[in-house]
């Protein structure tokens, strides 16, 4: 027993020496230590021996177990090591090669134009207010003096959640948020998303995006209002550019106006693109109606305040010449790459 014993031992220092494959040296563990295995089964022979052979042949049989345990994690460390050496090799990377060149995107046109609208404002001393997109009745049109029987109120123009929260369906209900919390001097702008009932085509969209600009303080006249307007579309389409204010109606506002943009195309003499007018709408505007003013806290008869609603996606399609608003929204590459 003594001879098998160390014939065994030999035999797998032997295998063990010679094994470079990880795999291998897990069946060479199992072939010589395992429940079956060899040194194993000549154990199980003990009890054949004398009462003197066995503490001997006990002691032989653990240092036998010992060395080949010894020699398996050596030779695990070995190929552990070695493999590490091959992928560091394999994989080494040369730094000094030039690097991959990858592909940098670029900011939606919807975004660079809100981007500059915001600088030109915070240029001129305003600040930026958000407010809810799901929003109150209350904020969206009672609080801007649209009674209860307005046609915006419709279901048709406006995405009800309950009888009395909605979709917003323009930024001005930050306005009222604003006037509620904040007392004049108040200078304003709030970009956001709206949204109404409309059906998808060049010039509509269902969901859209507004600036809204706030001035509240005492001696407040449209003669602001005008000169605010024209600086900001001087900044967006160039010095030469003018606007021209046109009578309108709005509920939040008194007097009312529609603003108008001279058309980059034929610098007011009048073509195609404005149909002749030589100017081109663009946004609503007006005094804050005193209704509005009372109803959030502020003497009209102390303070007055100018408003006005700007169409992001109708401000970056005159800017880029877009002819249809669907591809602001599509996210097709070959449009967007252009920007």
């Amino acid at each position: 027993m003594k001879q098998q014993l160390e014939a065994i031992r030999a035999a797998a220092r032997t295998a063990l020496n010679d094994c470079t494959d990880p795999n291998l040296l897990e069946k060479l563990r199992v072939q010589y230590l395992g429940k079956k295995g060899e040194l194993t089964a000549i154990l199980k022979q003990m009890g054949k021996l004398s009462a003197e052979e066995r503490p001997a042949i006990g002691q032989l049989a653990n240092q036998v177990r010992e060395d080949i345990e010894a020699a398996l994690a050596e030779k695990q460390q070995r190929l552990a090591e070695a493999l590490l050496a091959h992928k560091l090799e394999s994989e080494t990377v040369d730094i000094t090669l030039p690097g991959t060149t990858q592909k940098v995107g670029s900011m939606h046109p919807l975004t660079i134009v809100e981007n500059e609208i915001r600088e030109i404002f915070l240029g001129m001393g305003f600040s930026v207010a958000d407010g809810p997109e799901v929003e109150y009745d209350y904020y969206n049109f009672e609080a801007l003096n649209l009674p209860p029987d307005h046609p915006a109120r419709d279901t048709q123009d406006t995405f009800y959640i309950t009888d009395n929260i909605l979709l917003r369906t323009q930024t001005s209900s930050v306005q009222v948020h604003v006037m509620e919390h904040q007392k004049p001097p108040i200078r304003v702008i709030s970009p956001g998303r709206v949204y109404r009932s409309d059906a998808v085509d060049a010039t509509h969209s269902p969901l859209f995006h507004q600036i809204e600009g706030l001035v509240v303080d005492k001696g407040i006249t449209m003669a602001d209002l005008k000169g605010t307007l024209e600086l900001l579309m001087q900044r967006l389409y160039g010095e030469e550019c003018r606007i021209r204010l046109r009578p309108h109606h709005f509920p939040f506002t008194e007097p009312s106006a529609e603003v108008d943009v001279m058309c980059f195309q034929c610098h007011g003499e009048g073509c195609r693109m404005c149909k002749g007018e030589g100017y081109i709408e663009l946004l609503g505007a007006g005094m804050v109606h005193p209704k509005v003013l009372e109803g959030c806290g502020i003497d009209s008869s102390v303070y007055s305040g100018f408003a006005f609603g700007l169409g992001l996606e109708r401000v970056a399609m005159r800017r880029y010449n877009i002819g249809d608003m669907r591809l602001l929204f599509e996210n097709d590459y070959r449009f967007l790459e252009q920007f």
